[in-house]
């Protein structure tokens, strides 16, 4: 009978390699996102949310753009999100940052578009320390809860925000082209029960957890 040695060995050299590449992209996201939160409460604070896109905007566009990774994540299995749901989280913002804010850029100066980025820049800095300690076999129990408990403050803020700058997209849409604004008011018809799904499914997620690590508390006392 072969040895399965040489079987099991590719596996395990193929699981380090695909565990140190999301400990690096996780951990380069958590930083890249570190970077709109930093810029933009800085230039908030100091010159009003009218200075914001011109500080951060591009930087922030490109961060979510690459962000675009994690459907093929997703795909290939590299992870184990699943696939609808990555794509519509990832397309949502992609949305925001080219078809609306990039061709209508007087709209980021709207206070909505800085809060956007807070709302999206806190979840992702905490979403991605999260992942990238948690690979590494780390799991601290206040990025747990920060994971699974900010998205009540945070979803709304975000999904208020970007539903507020799809709908001052309209007008300026109607100027490039007549079937734009019709488009924009499906995505807006969509947004509220995607939505929904969004926020129950991380309550979802948060219950589980929650219950796991009680009974992983229960089990050391």
């Amino acid at each position: 009978m072969a040895s399965s040695t040489p079987v099991a060995k590719p596996k395990r050299q193929a699981s380090t390699l695909n565990k140190s590449y999301l400990i690096l992209y996780n951990a380069a996201s958590a930083a890249a996102w570190s970077v709109v939160l930093g810029r933009t409460v800085s230039l908030l604070v100091s010159q009003g949310p009218q200075s914001v896109y011109l500080g951060v905007g591009e930087w922030t566009k490109w961060t979510q753009t690459a962000a675009a990774m994690e459907i093929m994540h997703s795909l290939l299995g590299v992870v184990r999100a699943p696939l609808l749901t990555t794509l519509a989280q990832v397309a949502s913002r992609l949305l925001l940052v080219w078809p609306i804010v990039d061709v209508f850029p007087h709209l980021a100066l709207e206070p909505w578009y800085s809060s956007m980025l807070i709302a999206w820049s806190v979840t992702e800095v905490i979403r991605y320390s999260f992942f990238t300690l948690g690979i590494s076999g780390f799991q601290p129990w206040f990025l747990t809860w920060l994971r699974y408990s900010t998205f009540y403050v945070l979803y709304p803020i975000g999904i208020t925000s970007e539903c507020n700058l799809i709908w001052k997209a309209i007008e300026p849409a109607r100027q490039l082209n007549s079937t734009y604004p019709w488009a924009l008011y499906a995505i807006l018809g969509i947004y509220v029960p995607g939505s929904i799904l969004l926020f129950t499914h991380m309550m979802s997620q948060r219950r589980k957890i929650m219950r796991n690590k009680k009974t992983e508390s229960d089990k050391a006392q």
